[in-house]
């Protein structure tokens, strides 16, 4: 007697719940959690909350190609850095701002795209990519005026907010941007009620607004300044040593400096203190961003402090109000001194 193997039935795939489904659970209509799925117009608190309670029992996900037919939309969003690929990981500031706006936006299920654009051709190339719809909006990091960006995207109607007030086009586009000027005349101000008198200055990039808001900061604190207090920076750490150097060689009394970024003051501290330099007895050293950089020196920095994640946020919320149509804005945030053992 021979056994028979009797195959098990074939189950069938487990069905997707629909918007139907979402909506019996929800006890709404179809066209309601519809709204929801949309963004959420003309639908009360309660039912939001209904409609989102549902979808997580019953496992139901967007369809996001069948919302873009519908809403003209790509749930999407550019986030562009307009500097060396290397500045990504050399700059903290960067990743902080990347990971604010990343979770800003995932709260509307919008995906945010890293895009780096260093030289002229990339910025082209990616304004023709931005303006083909494959993106419902642009966030602009590190802008520098002459950025051919800018001009290209406003000119085909595509919402962007930038990081920094962008320069020449102040009107035209949105951006938040922190209180650069006065936490530049903060950091001055503290500087000289501590007795400095020859106080430096290691600027940002000229080209870049927080590189001239920081620069016209330290000028409104001294009044006139010596031209040789001066030294122009970039923003990297290799800059900051490099302008330290020079200042130290035009004017080897100063007895403090205030430098536009934590991570070119990273740089000034190694050349003071290889100088024989002590900090601060002999130099202080101020900085600006308040970022890790400035937790890491020897000793810590004393810095102005720009809050990342509410500029990040702000960027987003601004950038979500061009892309339903409303106007361009622009949002100052406050800065704040914070005092530690380098000043």
């Amino acid at each position: 007697m021979h056994n028979v193997v009797v195959p098990e039935p074939r189950r069938r795939p487990a069905r997707r719940p629909t918007i139907n489904d979402v909506a019996a659970a929800a006890g709404v209509s179809r066209g309601t959690v519809s709204r929801v799925l949309n963004g959420g117009r003309d639908v009360s608190d309660a039912a939001q909350e209904a409609v989102e309670k549902a979808m997580r029992k019953t496992g139901y996900v967007v369809n996001q190609h069948a919302r873009s037919l519908v809403t003209q939309r790509s749930q999407s969003v550019a986030f562009i850095l307009s500097e060396p690929q290397d500045r990504l990981f050399e700059d903290p500031n960067f990743n902080v701002l990347l990971h604010g706006c990343t979770q800003a936006l995932a709260k509307h299920d919008i995906t945010l795209l890293l895009t780096l654009a260093s030289s002229l051709e990339d910025r082209k190339r990616l304004g023709r990519y931005l303006t083909g719809g494959h993106v419902d909006g642009a966030l602009l990091v590190s802008t520098h005026s002459g950025n051919p960006l800018i001009p290209e995207l406003l000119s085909r109607g595509l919402p962007v907010v930038a990081c920094g007030k962008p320069l020449g086009y102040e009107r035209q586009a949105a951006y938040v941007a922190a209180d650069d000027r006065d936490g530049a005349r903060q950091m001055v101000e503290y500087l000289r009620s501590t007795g400095r008198r020859r106080i430096a200055t290691i600027t940002g990039p000229l080209d870049t607004p927080g590189g001239i808001e920081r620069l016209a900061g330290y000028r409104e604190a001294l009044g006139d300044s010596d031209p040789a207090l001066i030294a122009h920076g970039d923003y990297t750490r290799a800059g900051g040593e490099a302008a330290m150097r020079r200042l130290l060689s035009q004017t080897p009394d100063l007895d403090a400096v205030f430098v536009a970024s934590d991570l070119m003051a990273a740089g000034a501290i190694t050349v003071l203190q290889l100088a024989g330099k002590r900090i601060p007895e002999d130099v202080a050293v101020g900085g600006f961003d308040d970022s890790q950089v400035a937790l890491t020196t020897q000793p810590p920095l004393t810095t102005v402090r720009q809050s990342y994640p509410r500029i990040s946020a702000e960027m987003v919320r601004l950038l979500l109000s061009l892309i339903d149509g409303e106007s361009p804005a622009a949002v100052i945030v406050p800065t704040e001194l914070v005092v530690r053992e380098s000043a």
